[in-house]
């Protein structure tokens, strides 16, 4: 395959989460370079997030391995272990199956970008450790439940744990 050509690639900006969620994502915007080169077995996207951003939920992969590289800025990593300053060439991996709910935040006053690689598993469980939420996906069907596997029928609770009142 000849060099890819970046400014042919698709930009995907918005989320799969369903509302309230999908609003907590404004300012995030992903370049698919796996899907522009056509690659099926693992997405390669390089990810900006505008000051303020959040790169998703804080979520862990039952099937699909993740790696992320801070390319540009400085980034919050946020991890069930506590909080890393993440700056360019600083790396982060999570492997298949390891319920160590992760994201990436930009608390700084600038965009940040960082390069995120991951597999894609034909069937896979994402489970979101702040709220009450995972998504199931087979083939190319998504479906999102609660933790205890009923369907989804919106928030039961919106305030992450941690960041409850009381």
């Amino acid at each position: 395959m000849p060099k890819l050509d970046l400014a042919k690639a698709p930009v995907k900006t918005g989320s799969l989460y369903p509302a309230p969620y999908a609003g907590q994502m404004a300012g995030r915007s992903s370049i698919r370079l796996g899907d522009l080169a056509g690659l099926t077995q693992f997405g390669v996207n390089i990810v900006t997030l505008e000051p303020g951003a959040v790169a998703s939920l804080r979520h862990w992969h039952l099937n699909e391995d993740e790696f992320g590289m801070v390319l540009e800025g400085e980034l919050i990593l946020v991890e069930d272990e506590g909080e890393t300053v993440m700056r360019p060439g600083d790396c982060a991996a999570w492997k298949a199956g390891v319920a160590n709910g992760h994201r990436f935040v930009n608390r700084s006053d600038a965009p940040t970008r960082f390069l995120i690689v991951g597999s894609k598993a034909t069937e896979e469980v994402a489970t979101y450790s702040d709220v009450d939420m995972k998504l199931h996906i087979a083939g190319d069907k998504a479906r999102f439940t609660y933790q205890d596997g009923s369907d989804w029928a919106g928030p039961r609770d919106l305030a992450p744990k941690g960041e409850r009142n009381g």
